[in-house]
């Protein structure tokens, strides 16, 4: 894939989308991601993803931005909004000393119920960019081609985004996240067209990469309320880190938008394509409205109805609660409510009282649990905070404060903490002994890796080792063991 910096600022002439840019499609978000989320599509359905893409850069045109007509102004302009948001967070920080509940979670079932429905645009994280790697000999292409790599953790496992959510998403029991609304699609299915299809359009990505790599308020008190829900916050603290606007992927945001810049035949008209591609962002369910989408009553009802499909002839006639048997009550999953009503009136929830104390939870989770392994880790969370929950209320008690081991984890001491004397700094990764399974998984993995450093090595060019590199390191392979060694070897035959 080549882009001929003659045509950036030309009409979308290249485009296979074009001539039906003003037809509108049905198509939706979650199909574009689908088509595309395990690698490129074909021609047919890249056609398809590019006209949808059309369809919502006419969308973001009708939007405003901030960003300012002037380029020499962006630095004051990241600047502004740093200190902007680091005042926030203060104010935030002050109100929850000050005894202020939580702005986002109301307990740990809501947060999780945030990491799954985030999982579309986290688990394609960086793939904007992914189009521009057959630019790595490009100078001017540098710093959105060193932003990629550094969203793949250049190659290092513990430090790759979508490894990282992934690992989250499993700790959690929250990996079904197929089923979340089509808006939650809207960002994962942008990056993705955007990702294939960079030959055609370089300034909007351009322009979505400025606005996505500014700090905003959200990611700060998502990392601190996770954090204080005993969720592990790193993936949202690296991105504090990465991208600032000091030395980040902010900044290096602003440097490469100034230096294509500089190469285009009608600067005014690239211009134009990236305050598009930079309203992109602002399309689909963003952080906060995700967070403000969860009503926990209603998830636990979604969780029960699911259930109920499987089910709803388990169970002994003897079982019966408001005169009806569980059968009965399972058979329509409209009844689902009426039946959570029927099992607190008959004493067997305890609503706003610790889970425990609840005849049905003890059905769960005790020592003899005649419902053991019905509910995942992620479905007792939300149950269990619907339990303790008041009626009318669904605000889950604050939990224990965290312990000096725990804040380390927080913005407040990022950074700040010693290396223990025995031993390497304490990472997200918990490793543990091997087991005979694992150790024929890395042989496996081992001996795939030694044959790419083979392939690698028997290539007659750089140019062809770098494409064949580059094809293991798109959205759908990167953080694969193969996609993590391409990486770093990418990155060393870059340098």
């Amino acid at each position: 894939m080549r882009i001929d910096m003659t045509t950036l600022a030309q009409a979308y002439d290249a485009c296979p989308a074009a001539a039906d840019s003003g037809t509108a499609t049905t198509t939706t978000a979650k199909a574009v991601y689908l088509s595309l989320n395990n690698g490129p599509a074909d021609a047919a359905h890249n056609a398809t993803a590019c006209q949808w893409l059309e369809q919502r850069l006419h969308e973001a045109r009708a939007l405003n931005d901030d960003l300012p007509a002037d380029l020499e102004q962006l630095e004051d302009w990241i600047a502004r909004r740093s200190v902007q948001v680091g005042g926030e967070y203060r104010r935030y920080l002050q109100a929850r000393h000050d005894g202020a509940p939580r702005r986002y979670f109301s307990g740990k079932g809501h947060a999780l119920y945030f990491l799954q429905h985030a999982a579309p645009t986290k688990l394609v994280d960086g793939s904007w960019l992914y189009g521009l790697l057959p630019r790595w000999d490009d100078a001017d292409f540098r710093p959105l081609i060193d932003t990629y790599l550094e969203e793949l953790g250049d190659g290092v496992a513990e430090k790759n985004h979508v490894v990282l959510y992934k690992k989250l998403l499993a700790s959690h029991r929250c990996e079904q996240w197929q089923d979340a609304p089509d808006e939650h699609f809207i960002q994962g299915a942008i990056q993705l067209a955007l990702a294939y299809n960079a030959e055609h359009y370089l300034p909007e990505i351009v322009g979505y990469n400025l606005g996505y790599e500014q700090l905003p308020l959200h990611l700060l008190i998502t990392a601190y309320e996770l954090n204080e829900l005993s969720i592990d916050p790193y993936y949202f603290t690296l991105h504090v880190t990465v991208d600032n606007g000091g030395t980040g992927h902010a900044r290096m945001a602003v440097q490469a938008l100034r230096q294509l810049m500089a190469r285009c035949g009608d600067p005014a008209a690239f211009l134009r394509r990236v305050h598009d591609g930079y309203r992109l962002n602002d399309l689909g369910a963003g952080t906060t409205a995700v967070i403000a989408g969860f009503d926990l009553q209603a998830e636990l009802v979604r969780i029960l109805a699911a259930k109920a499909v499987v089910g709803q002839n388990m169970h002994s006639d003897y079982c019966r609660v408001g005169g009806r048997s569980i059968n009965d009550w399972l058979a329509d999953p409209q009844q689902i409510p009426a039946m959570l009503a029927a099992l607190e009136s008959a004493g067997w929830i305890q609503r706003g009282q610790p889970a425990e104390n609840s005849r049905f939870w003890r059905l769960i989770q005790s020592e003899r649990a005649e419902m053991f392994g019905v509910f995942n880790a992620y479905e007792q969370q939300i149950l269990g905070d619907w339990i303790a929950s008041a009626p009318g209320q669904e605000t889950v008690p604050a939990p224990r404060t965290p312990s000096w081991r725990a804040r380390q984890r927080t913005l407040d001491t990022l950074g700040l903490h010693h290396t223990p004397r025995n031993g390497p700094p304490r990472g997200v990764i918990r490793h543990h002994p091997a087991t005979a399974a694992a150790n024929e998984q890395m042989d496996s993995s081992s001996a795939e890796l030694r044959q790419l450093e083979m392939q690698v090595a028997a290539l007659g060019s750089k140019q062809a080792a770098m494409d064949l590199l580059l094809s293991l390191m798109s959205p759908a392979r990167h953080h694969s063991a193969s996609g993590l060694m391409a990486t770093r070897l990418f990155r060393q035959l870059m340098n």
